[in-house]
């Protein structure tokens, strides 16, 4: 069979500091949309990549022991993504089904069979949802909440970078539990968003607020039961001035980090003895099992709309390196959505 053109996205070297677009290139390969004879591998036709902030942890030149995942230079990205099943020697999948899962950033992928890949069962949802609300973020939204966070009616929940993939149903999974719910943005077209589209009852914009352990104390005078962690530095040295008693922190994410040398030291841990607060960092593979329970949750929500998302959609895989540095200037609003194909 004849090779086609197969566009992808290169990391040209390692990265320190903030990720530039000029880190990444565009370059053309080819591959033959046959699968070897006997290969146990799967074809794919890459139709949505998944924009995220973890990225730029596996664009870091490995120190001490390497994340398995860690981008090579001179090779394509690889990210969460939605494709099309072209062939495989797989039993468990099929010419033409959909799946989500692992893949590489270009257009078409081969990919293990011991690669764990998803299959998409309800198409009356927007492919790309399963980049976001129906994928990664919102099964890491869920399990973060519920197994790690345990909240309770009436609690006081607090979420950062809160307009994000996985913030915006943090808020909104909360307030469905019947948790007071408010979360920091860092821009008011965002606090705009938290407030009167995600439901919650309250948000700020943290780049205005000079003291950010007074904010939290406007908001929650009577402390935080849950702190949705995702940025770090900063806001976790204000928020654990606020915590309540036995209060939660599910860790996430902490996106101010990434791009630092050095790391900002965090001057309030003592809190955490003093208030027997629970800190527990959690990342989605923990809970791969959860993924059934997940969608019985959400899936009657997000049809009798409940609840709501929001998607940051861009076109093409010229356009990767944009998307992905947008992530750390906060140029998206809503879940970062890369379109390689649409069906």
């Amino acid at each position: 069979m004849a090779q086609v053109r197969n566009k992808q996205v290169i990391l040209k070297d390692y990265v320190s500091g903030f990720p530039k677009e000029s880190d990444m290139e565009i370059v053309e390969s080819t591959i033959t949309l046959k699968l070897p004879e006997a290969s146990n591998e799967v074809l794919l036709k890459n139709l949505y990549l998944s924009c995220d902030p973890y990225m730029r942890i596996l664009m870091a030149k490995p120190e001490g022991t390497p994340n398995p995942r860690t981008y090579t230079p001179g090779s394509p990205l690889v990210g969460y993504g939605v494709s099309k099943v072209l062939e495989s020697g797989h039993t468990d999948y099929k010419e033409g089904d959909l799946v989500w899962g692992f893949t590489k950033w270009e257009e078409y992928s081969l990919v293990s069979s011991a690669q764990i890949l998803f299959k998409i069962e309800h198409t009356d949802f927007p492919l790309s949802y399963y980049t976001g609300i129906l994928g990664m973020p919102g099964v890491t939204a869920y399990a973060g909440l519920f197994e790690v966070g345990s909240p309770k009616k009436g609690e006081n929940v607090f979420v950062s970078a809160a307009s994000g993939a996985v913030g915006q149903l943090v808020g909104q999974f909360a307030k469905l539990t019947g948790c007071y719910v408010v979360g920091s943005a860092g821009t008011k077209e965002k606090v705009d968003l938290l407030k009167n589209k995600f439901g919650f009852d309250g948000g700020f914009n943290y780049k205005e607020e000079p003291d950010l352990d007074a904010a939290l104390k406007r908001h929650f005078p009577e402390g935080i039961d849950i702190y949705f962690e995702n940025v770090g530095g900063k806001t976790l040295d204000a928020v654990l001035l606020n915590m309540r008693v036995h209060g939660r922190i599910p860790v996430c994410g902490m996106i101010s980090q990434y791009n630092l040398a050095q790391q900002e030291g965090v001057q309030n841990l003592a809190h955490l003895i003093y208030k027997r607060i629970r800190m527990q960092g959690f990342m989605f593979s923990d809970f791969y099992h959860l993924y059934p329970k997940f969608l019985e949750f959400v899936l009657p929500h997000i049809r009798e709309e409940k609840i709501v998302y929001v998607e940051d959609i861009a076109e093409g895989l010229e356009n990767g390196p944009a998307a992905v540095v947008g992530l750390f200037s906060g140029r998206n609003v809503g879940k970062q959505v890369l379109v390689v194909a649409r069906e």
